[in-house]
């Protein structure tokens, strides 16, 4: 199984083959994929890259991680899971008091 990376502080020109050709370098490329803003299709400035093992992900981690990449330093590290934006377990439904 691959490792999924997460890529900061990127110019909002980067693109999806930016990112794979830029880790492509230190490994194997699952995936690459910058986030856009859903309303205005803009780069959030940010991506995650899915690399083939282990080894590829610390290769590009240590070679890519404050990296300065169109004058900004490159932020990279292990992706985190994405947590539950919910906020807890409360259900809130449109009730009132009944008379």
């Amino acid at each position: 199984m691959g490792k999924k990376l997460y890529c900061g502080n990127l110019t909002y020109n980067t693109c999806n083959a930016d990112l794979e050709r830029l880790f492509g370098e230190y490994g194997v490329v699952r995936e690459a994929q910058v986030i856009v803003d859903r309303d205005t299709g803009r780069s959030k400035g940010f991506g995650f890259i899915e690399m083939e093992s282990d080894e590829d992900a610390h290769a590009a981690i240590a070679g890519l991680n404050e990296f300065v990449q169109d004058g900004r330093p490159l932020i990279v590290n292990e992706a985190k899971p994405r947590e539950n934006r919910s906020g807890g377990s409360r259900s809130f439904s449109g009730g009132g008091r009944r008379y």
